[in-house]
Protein backbone atom coordinates (compact mmCIF):
# COMPACT_ATOMS: atom_id res chain seq x y z
CA UNK A 1 0.00 0.00 0.00
CA UNK A 2 1.00 3.35 -0.78
CA UNK A 3 2.64 5.20 1.93
CA UNK A 4 0.23 8.31 1.93
CA UNK A 5 -2.81 5.85 2.05
CA UNK A 6 -1.23 4.68 4.99
CA UNK A 7 -0.73 8.24 6.59
CA UNK A 8 -4.54 8.66 5.98
CA UNK A 9 -5.90 5.88 7.93
CA UNK A 10 -3.33 6.84 10.39
CA UNK A 11 -4.82 10.29 10.62
CA UNK A 12 -8.42 9.12 10.51
CA UNK A 13 -7.84 6.34 13.29
CA UNK A 14 -6.39 9.43 15.20
CA UNK A 15 -9.32 11.07 14.84
CA UNK A 16 -11.97 8.36 15.65
CA UNK A 17 -9.36 7.60 18.65
CA UNK A 18 -9.98 11.33 20.08
CA UNK A 19 -13.53 11.63 19.34
CA UNK A 20 -13.57 8.10 21.54
CA UNK A 21 -11.25 9.60 24.47
CA UNK A 22 -12.34 13.71 24.86
CA UNK A 23 -16.13 13.51 24.05
CA UNK A 24 -16.53 16.69 25.07
CA UNK A 25 -14.87 18.36 22.53
CA UNK A 26 -17.14 16.67 19.99
CA UNK A 27 -20.04 17.60 21.88
CA UNK A 28 -19.13 21.09 21.35
CA UNK A 29 -18.48 21.45 17.89
CA UNK A 30 -21.78 23.11 17.36
CA UNK A 31 -20.76 26.10 19.83
CA UNK A 32 -18.52 27.40 16.90
CA UNK A 33 -15.47 26.04 15.71
CA UNK A 34 -13.16 28.60 17.04
CA UNK A 35 -14.35 28.94 20.36
CA UNK A 36 -14.51 24.93 20.78
CA UNK A 37 -11.05 25.07 20.07
CA UNK A 38 -9.92 27.69 22.11
CA UNK A 39 -11.83 25.60 24.36
CA UNK A 40 -10.53 22.57 24.05
CA UNK A 41 -6.98 23.56 23.91
CA UNK A 42 -7.12 24.70 27.08
CA UNK A 43 -8.19 21.63 28.61
CA UNK A 44 -6.21 19.10 26.20
CA UNK A 45 -2.71 20.01 25.99
CA UNK A 46 -1.61 16.03 26.37
CA UNK A 47 -3.76 14.95 23.87
CA UNK A 48 -1.85 17.57 21.17
CA UNK A 49 1.36 16.09 22.80
CA UNK A 50 -0.06 12.43 22.29
CA UNK A 51 -0.75 13.42 18.70
CA UNK A 52 2.87 14.85 18.04
CA UNK A 53 4.66 12.04 19.55
CA UNK A 54 2.70 9.50 17.40
CA UNK A 55 2.36 11.57 14.20
CA UNK A 56 6.69 12.55 14.55
CA UNK A 57 7.93 8.83 13.74
CA UNK A 58 5.39 8.73 11.04
CA UNK A 59 6.70 12.16 9.59
CA UNK A 60 10.12 11.02 9.63
CA UNK A 61 9.79 7.52 7.97
CA UNK A 62 7.97 9.22 5.55
CA UNK A 63 10.81 12.30 4.80
CA UNK A 64 13.89 9.36 5.27
CA UNK A 65 11.66 7.44 2.63
CA UNK A 66 11.26 10.59 -0.15
CA UNK A 67 15.11 11.33 0.39
CA UNK A 68 16.08 7.62 -0.22
CA UNK A 69 13.18 6.67 -2.01
CA UNK A 70 13.34 2.45 -2.33
CA UNK A 71 11.48 -0.19 -0.33
CA UNK A 72 12.61 -0.63 3.29
CA UNK A 73 14.71 -4.23 3.87
CA UNK A 74 13.05 -6.70 5.50
CA UNK A 75 16.03 -8.96 5.66
CA UNK A 76 19.25 -8.55 3.85
CA UNK A 77 20.80 -12.70 3.70
CA UNK A 78 23.32 -11.26 1.17
CA UNK A 79 26.28 -12.21 3.86
CA UNK A 80 24.73 -15.21 4.69
CA UNK A 81 26.85 -16.92 1.34
CA UNK A 82 25.83 -19.41 -0.69
CA UNK A 83 26.78 -23.20 -1.27
CA UNK A 84 28.22 -23.55 -4.42
CA UNK A 85 27.01 -26.67 -5.52
CA UNK A 86 23.41 -26.73 -4.16
CA UNK A 87 23.55 -23.75 -6.63
CA UNK A 88 24.65 -26.09 -9.37
CA UNK A 89 22.19 -28.30 -8.39
CA UNK A 90 19.45 -25.79 -8.69
CA UNK A 91 20.30 -24.20 -12.27
CA UNK A 92 18.15 -27.81 -13.74
CA UNK A 93 21.17 -30.17 -14.25
CA UNK A 94 19.88 -33.61 -15.73
CA UNK A 95 21.79 -36.21 -13.39
CA UNK A 96 22.90 -39.36 -14.07
CA UNK A 97 22.60 -42.64 -11.31
CA UNK A 98 25.60 -43.92 -10.50
CA UNK A 99 27.05 -47.54 -11.80
CA UNK A 100 25.92 -50.16 -9.79
CA UNK A 101 27.38 -52.21 -7.00
CA UNK A 102 28.33 -55.43 -6.87
CA UNK A 103 25.69 -57.58 -6.04
CA UNK A 104 28.46 -59.11 -2.99
CA UNK A 105 27.29 -55.42 -1.51
CA UNK A 106 24.53 -56.07 -0.53
CA UNK A 107 24.85 -60.06 0.51
CA UNK A 108 27.19 -59.47 3.18
CA UNK A 109 26.08 -61.37 6.78
CA UNK A 110 26.05 -58.15 8.71
CA UNK A 111 23.73 -56.33 6.18
CA UNK A 112 21.57 -59.55 5.87
CA UNK A 113 20.65 -59.05 9.71
CA UNK A 114 20.20 -55.78 9.42
CA UNK A 115 17.99 -56.00 5.95
CA UNK A 116 16.70 -59.17 5.21
CA UNK A 117 16.71 -60.33 1.79
CA UNK A 118 18.54 -57.00 0.31
CA UNK A 119 20.07 -59.32 -1.85
CA UNK A 120 17.04 -59.51 -3.87
CA UNK A 121 15.80 -55.84 -3.97
CA UNK A 122 14.90 -54.37 -6.88
CA UNK A 123 17.87 -50.95 -7.42
CA UNK A 124 17.04 -50.54 -10.82
CA UNK A 125 17.18 -46.69 -11.40
CA UNK A 126 14.83 -46.58 -14.17
CA UNK A 127 11.66 -48.69 -12.91
CA UNK A 128 11.53 -45.45 -10.35
CA UNK A 129 9.35 -42.21 -11.04
CA UNK A 130 11.48 -40.13 -13.24
CA UNK A 131 11.11 -36.74 -11.27
CA UNK A 132 11.41 -39.08 -8.17
CA UNK A 133 14.73 -40.26 -9.53
CA UNK A 134 16.34 -36.79 -10.37
CA UNK A 135 15.36 -35.22 -6.69
CA UNK A 136 17.00 -38.52 -5.03
CA UNK A 137 20.31 -37.78 -7.09
CA UNK A 138 20.35 -33.76 -5.97
CA UNK A 139 20.20 -35.51 -2.75
CA UNK A 140 23.03 -37.78 -3.10
CA UNK A 141 25.44 -35.24 -5.18
CA UNK A 142 24.70 -32.70 -2.13
CA UNK A 143 25.31 -35.58 0.39
CA UNK A 144 28.93 -36.33 -1.46
CA UNK A 145 29.59 -32.81 -2.85
CA UNK A 146 28.79 -31.10 0.63
CA UNK A 147 28.96 -33.45 3.55
CA UNK A 148 31.28 -36.08 1.92
CA UNK A 149 29.02 -38.73 2.01
CA UNK A 150 28.60 -41.52 -0.53
CA UNK A 151 25.48 -43.09 -0.89
CA UNK A 152 24.20 -46.45 -1.97
CA UNK A 153 20.71 -47.60 -3.17
CA UNK A 154 19.37 -50.31 -1.11
CA UNK A 155 15.79 -50.50 -2.75
CA UNK A 156 13.75 -48.59 -5.36
CA UNK A 157 10.42 -50.16 -7.03
CA UNK A 158 8.84 -52.73 -4.65
CA UNK A 159 6.41 -55.63 -6.29
CA UNK A 160 3.19 -56.11 -4.43
CA UNK A 161 4.14 -59.50 -4.23
CA UNK A 162 7.61 -58.82 -2.24
CA UNK A 163 5.50 -56.00 -0.25
CA UNK A 164 3.89 -58.87 0.73
CA UNK A 165 6.79 -61.02 1.70
CA UNK A 166 8.20 -58.07 3.92
CA UNK A 167 4.82 -57.54 5.61
CA UNK A 168 4.90 -61.47 6.45
CA UNK A 169 7.91 -60.63 8.72
CA UNK A 170 6.50 -58.59 10.69
CA UNK A 171 6.72 -55.15 11.87
CA UNK A 172 10.56 -54.71 12.31
CA UNK A 173 10.43 -55.16 8.19
CA UNK A 174 7.83 -53.20 7.53
CA UNK A 175 3.73 -52.09 8.51
CA UNK A 176 2.75 -51.63 5.08
CA UNK A 177 1.02 -54.14 3.09
CA UNK A 178 0.54 -54.29 -0.98
CA UNK A 179 -0.80 -51.04 -1.99
CA UNK A 180 0.00 -49.21 0.72
CA UNK A 181 3.43 -48.14 -0.22
CA UNK A 182 5.28 -45.56 -2.13
CA UNK A 183 7.45 -48.27 -3.10
CA UNK A 184 4.79 -49.54 -5.70
CA UNK A 185 4.64 -46.60 -7.23
CA UNK A 186 8.61 -45.37 -7.79
CA UNK A 187 8.47 -43.06 -5.66
CA UNK A 188 10.56 -44.60 -2.34
CA UNK A 189 13.61 -45.81 -1.73
CA UNK A 190 15.39 -46.67 0.95
CA UNK A 191 19.37 -45.40 0.94
CA UNK A 192 22.48 -46.12 2.81
CA UNK A 193 26.04 -45.04 3.20
CA UNK A 194 29.11 -46.69 1.29
CA UNK A 195 32.39 -46.60 3.93
CA UNK A 196 35.52 -47.98 2.32
CA UNK A 197 33.53 -50.00 -0.73
CA UNK A 198 30.97 -51.48 2.70
CA UNK A 199 27.75 -50.35 3.01
CA UNK A 200 26.79 -48.91 6.98
CA UNK A 201 23.48 -49.36 7.17
CA UNK A 202 23.01 -49.21 10.92
CA UNK A 203 22.23 -45.43 13.21
CA UNK A 204 24.29 -47.31 15.98
CA UNK A 205 27.91 -46.08 13.88
CA UNK A 206 27.77 -42.72 15.22
CA UNK A 207 28.85 -41.39 11.43
CA UNK A 208 26.46 -43.28 10.27
CA UNK A 209 23.87 -41.76 12.32
CA UNK A 210 25.16 -38.08 11.55
CA UNK A 211 25.17 -38.73 7.89
CA UNK A 212 21.68 -39.95 8.45
CA UNK A 213 20.15 -36.72 10.16
CA UNK A 214 22.10 -34.82 7.26
CA UNK A 215 20.54 -37.06 4.77
CA UNK A 216 17.06 -36.13 6.20
CA UNK A 217 17.51 -32.31 6.07
CA UNK A 218 18.75 -32.85 2.39
CA UNK A 219 15.59 -34.93 1.65
CA UNK A 220 13.26 -32.66 3.07
CA UNK A 221 15.07 -29.47 1.38
CA UNK A 222 13.80 -30.90 -1.83
CA UNK A 223 10.49 -31.88 -0.88
CA UNK A 224 10.81 -35.31 0.45
CA UNK A 225 9.39 -37.26 3.11
CA UNK A 226 11.56 -38.71 5.62
CA UNK A 227 11.18 -41.93 7.75
CA UNK A 228 13.28 -40.41 10.37
CA UNK A 229 10.22 -38.42 11.00
CA UNK A 230 8.45 -41.12 11.88
CA UNK A 231 7.15 -43.29 15.25
CA UNK A 232 8.52 -46.05 13.53
CA UNK A 233 11.91 -44.48 12.12
CA UNK A 234 13.21 -45.57 9.14
CA UNK A 235 16.13 -43.23 8.57
CA UNK A 236 17.15 -44.44 5.23
CA UNK A 237 13.46 -44.36 3.59
CA UNK A 238 12.61 -41.19 1.72
CA UNK A 239 9.49 -40.91 -0.32
CA UNK A 240 8.00 -38.61 -2.63
CA UNK A 241 4.00 -38.24 -1.99
CA UNK A 242 3.08 -36.87 -5.36
CA UNK A 243 0.50 -34.90 -5.54
CA UNK A 244 -2.60 -36.44 -7.00
CA UNK A 245 -1.13 -39.89 -5.60
CA UNK A 246 -3.71 -40.95 -2.24
CA UNK A 247 -2.72 -44.52 -1.27
CA UNK A 248 -5.10 -46.18 1.50
CA UNK A 249 -3.86 -45.92 5.21
CA UNK A 250 -1.64 -48.91 6.40
CA UNK A 251 -3.13 -50.62 9.03
CA UNK A 252 -0.98 -53.20 10.24
CA UNK A 253 0.29 -50.83 13.06
CA UNK A 254 -0.69 -48.20 15.78
CA UNK A 255 2.27 -45.83 13.89
CA UNK A 256 0.76 -46.98 9.98
CA UNK A 257 2.93 -45.46 7.77
CA UNK A 258 4.06 -46.80 3.96
CA UNK A 259 7.74 -47.58 4.11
Amino acid sequence: MHLGWVLAWFALGSLLLSALVFPMWWRERGAGLAAASRAWLGRSRAWWLSALLLLVPALLTWGWLGWRPHQADAFDDSDLGVNAQVSELLRGEQLVPPPPLPPEVFATADVEVLRPMLSSADRRWERMDADFVQTLLRVFKVMKDVHGYDMALLEGYRSPQRQAVLLARGPSVTGAAPGQSYHQHGLAADCAFLRDGRLVISERDPWAMRGYELYGQVAEQQGLTWGGRWRLMDFGHVEWRKPGLRLPKATQLVTAHPS
